[in-house]
């Protein structure tokens, strides 16, 4: 029986990960292709990618793909021409085993890890969820904002999420506010894209928002949980730090940029004028699709619909303003997009602006009170680009809420 996300995996897409089975226990890179995982390393034995001038087989057989992301693009290009027609020839079942058989790992050894907040909308609607003013963060028109997260936190679908501790504000709406310890309270999801860096910018080299496509592998699905009440406590200049370092969940499949380049969009224009190295005249987003769904008490809602489209800062611009000040980027670093929102109830990425951080609560269609995730909510997001028989999508990035650990 197909899964799924068969669909999201046609010939067109080719994302590539890192998987292991009984059969191959070592974690290797792959591929896949419908519902069924081809081991590129077996693949390249075969002498499939001989034509190709790169040590591939040595390459394919590490348990990370940065040695491979940073290859040079017509490389990359000229190995996913390999794969489909390999897999149009029917060459490659000495190599493939049946998603159903495969335990997916971490695809790339990440080493930094910046998460951005680059949706208008987001920035906007959470200012008014938390403060009740509807205003921009400092100089967001000049720059995305943005802070360090921890890729140490940093998980691959489907790994459970515990809930964290922290300490936060036990009641607001007293006059006198009391600082409490203890399990997070307010615990969110955050409807995110990330980058993945290929090819390293090093130190000092300050490259422009135009160039930037050059130095990404692919993209992924990123869930960056979020507890509310803590970070409330944390908001001062040097930004979050327990209410987001505790857990990330990326999805398994890294989708490159040549996948997704027939679903390029042109960028919403600039409301005021930028500096030149963040001055991309050709800025482009991705039409992709994206949707969260929440299971609570063996219901499922879909609580989110929305466009990577809508995001006002692209990830050229993130990764320019990243590296400006001389920062350097190094193979397997993950750029994280922050929160992806629309203008439409149905459109906000997080439940910070949905229930407008837990003051106009949801009821949910089993007619449970919806204002932030409870132990056992289980939150998965999806993320197809064009059309579903395009055939390119990112299966999904799937957590499940775990009670918080005794102390």
């Amino acid at each position: 029986m197909p899964s799924a996300y068969a669909s999201h995996f046609g010939i067109n897409n080719v994302p590539y990960g890192i998987a292991s089975s009984t059969k191959r226990a070592t974690p290797q890179a792959a591929t896949r292709i419908g519902d069924e995982v081809i081991f590129l390393g077996p693949l390249a034995e075969t002498g499939t990618f001989k034509h190709i001038s790169a040590p591939l087989p040595e390459i394919f057989r590490q348990t990370a793909l940065n040695a491979f992301a940073a290859l040079p693009k017509d490389v990359q290009s000229q190995v996913r021409s390999t794969i489909q027609k390999a897999y149009s020839r029917g060459d490659y079942s000495s190599a493939a085993e049946p998603i159903g058989d495969v335990t997916l790992h971490l695809p790339v050894q990440i080493g930094d890890f910046t998460d951005f907040s680059a949706s208008k909308d987001h920035v906007l609607n959470a200012s008014e969820a938390v403060t009740g003013t509807r205003a921009y963060p400092p100089a967001f028109m000049k720059y995305p904002s943005v802070y360090a997260g921890r890729s140490s936190s940093i998980a691959v679908s489907p790994k459970p999420v515990v809930r964290p501790h922290g300490q936060f504000v036990e009641d607001y709406t007293v006059p006198q506010k009391t600082i409490i310890f203890g399990p997070c309270r307010a615990l969110d999801y955050e409807l995110e894209v990330g980058a993945v860096i290929g090819k390293p910018v090093e130190g000092g080299q300050m490259l422009k928002a135009a160039d930037a496509d050059a130095h990404i592998f692919g993209l992924v699905l990123v869930n960056d949980w979020s507890a509310r009440d803590v970070q409330a406590l944390e908001m001062n200049p040097l930004g979050p730090f327990n209410g987001k370092n505790f857990a990330t969940t990326i999805s398994p499949w890294i989708v490159t940029l040549e996948a997704l380049k027939k679903f390029e969009v042109p960028a919403p224009p600039r409301d005021e004028t930028v500096s030149s190295f963040i001055d991309d005249k050709n800025a482009v987003n991705y039409a992709i699709n994206l949707e969260v769904q929440l299971k609570r008490n063996g219901a499922t809602e879909t609580t989110c619909r929305v466009g990577f489209e809508t995001m006002y800062w692209t990830f050229r611009h993130m990764i320019a303003h990243h590296t400006i000040g001389g920062c350097e980027l190094r193979t397997g670093d993950l750029v994280a997009s922050g929160t992806v929102s629309g203008q439409g109830d149905d459109e906000h990425g997080c439940l910070l602006e949905q229930t407008f951080n837990g003051k106009r609560p949801k009821t949910l269609s089993n007619g449970t009170e919806l204002r932030y995730l409870n132990d056992g909510d289980e939150v998965r997001f999806t993320g197809v680009a064009g059309l579903p028989e395009d055939g390119v999508g990112f299966g999904d990035c799937y957590g499940v809420v775990m009670p918080a650990r005794e102390f």
